[in-house]
């Protein structure tokens, strides 16, 4: 039998670290759930990952900021696309809800 699962389900209520859960790893892609609550990247601290990233927002809000360009505000929905070694950082999530990303890292396009 098949078995489901929901992305709203099994959230701790201590969230005092981000929570990063795998929900499908495969050889060449792994979707992760990321939850954040006021979590953000350490100052100064630069994510530049070797995989492609797409991110989406299921719910809450945040803004990333990237290395030598714009911040980018996202709301329940709104997704991105962030290619290999774009270095980034989260720079801001809501503080009184839960932030609930999807996370897909793939191979490198380049």
């Amino acid at each position: 039998m098949m078995k489901k699962s929901n992305i709203f389900l099994n959230i701790s209520s201590d969230l005092q670290d981000e929570i990063f859960e795998d929900l499908v790893k495969k050889e060449s892609f792994k979707l992760q759930r990321i939850i954040s609550q006021g979590h953000t990247t350490p100052k100064d601290e630069w994510y530049d990952q070797d995989e492609d990233e797409w991110v989406m927002l299921v719910s809450g809000e945040a803004v990333l900021s990237f290395f030598d360009d714009e911040d980018v505000h996202l709301k329940a929905g709104d997704y991105i696309n962030i290619r290999a070694h774009k270095r980034h950082r989260v720079s801001w999530t809501k503080p009184d809800v839960e932030t609930i990303w999807l996370a897909l890292h793939s191979q490198s396009s380049e």
